[in-house]
């Protein structure tokens, strides 16, 4: 299955920003069955700090819904657990957990309210998730190799242009 650009942009995050080590999309549950359907979009491991990054990616440029704001909070909640549920059981060599949510537009209001409540669920969100692709942005102008990555890619060639 193919990434989604949304999830180039968490990768790219994870790999240059965080300092991953390794870094892969689409990650299904070992063993396959109705378990290995489920998967976590962005994996993210730094060895050098024991750090384990899980990372779930909305990119709904109209807004993050689906349905309706308690459909859409109850899906993120599941998502979360099957976080917490793949770091249990394949991660266990790994100190730190971080557990992420990113999307670029989430309504303000109840759903934005309700999502803060969802324990260790780090929320990359409208001005935070802005914040990381700035500091994409400004990562790249120094970087002339490629990164192996086509959101940074474009990044790249976008700082490249002349006028």
């Amino acid at each position: 299955m193919a990434s989604e650009m949304g999830e180039y942009v968490v990768g790219g995050y994870l790999k240059e920003i965080l300092h991953c080590d390794f870094v892969d999309y689409g990650v299904r549950v070992r063993g396959g069955g109705l378990a290995g359907l489920n998967e976590l979009d962005v994996l993210g491991l730094c060895f050098a700090d024991k750090t384990a990054y899980l990372c779930e990616v909305t990119t709904h440029i109209r807004g993050l819904n689906y349905k309706t704001y308690q459909d859409t909070l109850e899906r993120i909640r599941r998502k979360h657990e099957r976080q917490r549920d793949y770091a249990e059981k394949f991660l266990s060599n790994f100190e730190h957990y971080r557990f992420m949510f990113w999307s670029p537009v989430v309504p303000r209001g109840f759903l934005t309210a309700a999502l803060s409540t969802v324990a260790d669920l780090e929320l990359v969100i409208n001005e935070d998730y802005t914040k990381r692709v700035e500091e994409l942005q400004e990562y790249v102008r120094g970087a002339r190799q490629d990164l192996g990555n086509p959101f940074l890619r474009a990044l790249q060639i976008l700082a490249c242009l002349r006028k």
